[in-house]
């Protein structure tokens, strides 16, 4: 069993979890993802590690409630137990040799690019972080952010935080400036890392995207994951989940992600059923 350390709740839609996993806290690394079950009857769920503390021995989470099991857990709290929480797996982003990077998060995609600004930071890297979220209401991680990033850009599509504009806009407004980065990592919904990618092809700077958000069971079984990259079929949980943005066919891979959305929904919808049911029982 594995215990959760501690429970954050970041906005309304976002919950973030420590869990005790020392053997995981000790040999992780960023871009990879663990594979957690609540319980005997639960379904498998591959989420990226966020964080990791090798004193404490625990691997940091965050996710949203879109399906019945994320719900499931997003109501644990500290104390309780998931029975499975496997990990690390996927291929470490490669973050080694660079001496500028643009780090740049999409909602829910900051939380994944944090470790890997964190990583760079570290390793003696310029970092310029570039997040992005609907309003600020959804911010999440802003501090944890500028702690490891020589430059900060926040934008929120409505400007709610007094910065309005997408993430490539502040990108491309630094490239403009002849600011020079030896890569690009975004990682954020299909569209926003598919419009980094159209921005950075013709200035030839290599960006990496993670593709986690199509992975289902995190093995390669089920073969929900399947995409195509520069031509064959690749599977992102076990061939990623980071690739070549320039390479992949996104069209292809947001028709794959659409198929699950109705039926995560439903799920979400009995589940939220089924307990208002007890309630009133």
């Amino acid at each position: 069993m594995f215990t959760i350390a501690s429970k954050r709740v970041l906005n309304e839609q976002t919950t973030q979890m420590e869990i005790e996993a020392p053997l995981i806290a000790e040999k992780a690394l960023p871009g990879q993802f663990i594979i957690f079950r609540i319980d005997e009857k639960g379904e498998r769920v591959p989420l990226t590690i966020a964080d990791t503390n090798v004193e404490k021995g625990t691997a940091t989470i965050i996710f949203q409630a879109v399906g019945k099991s994320t719900a499931c857990l997003a109501a644990m709290n500290e104390g309780d137990a998931l029975l499975d929480f496997v990990g690390p797996l996927g291929t470490p982003t490669h973050l080694d040799g660079f001496k500028r990077v643009a780090v740049l998060g999409g909602g829910l995609g900051t939380a994944i690019a944090y470790p890997q600004a964190k990583y760079l930071h570290t390793h003696g890297c310029e970092v310029h972080s570039i997040v992005g979220f609907r309003n600020k209401e959804l911010i999440i991680l802003e501090d944890e952010v500028r702690a490891v990033s020589d430059q900060v850009f926040v934008m929120t599509d409505d400007g709610s935080n007094g910065n309005q504009g997408f993430v490539t806009a502040a990108l491309e407004e630094q490239i403009k400036k002849g600011v020079e980065y030896d890569m690009v990592i975004a990682i954020g919904p299909l569209p926003m890392m598919r419009a980094v990618c159209n921005l950075t092809k013709p200035y030839a700077i290599k960006t990496i995207i993670s593709m986690n958000s199509i992975m289902i069971d995190g093995t390669g079984m089920c073969g929900g994951c399947r995409l195509i990259v520069d031509g064959k079929v690749k599977f992102a949980c076990v061939d990623g989940p980071d690739f070549d943005g320039h390479l992949v066919d996104f069209d292809a891979a947001m028709k794959r992600n659409a198929m699950y959305r109705n039926f995560e929904a439903k799920s979400l919808e009995n589940h939220k059923c089924r307990l208002e049911g007890m309630n009133n029982a």
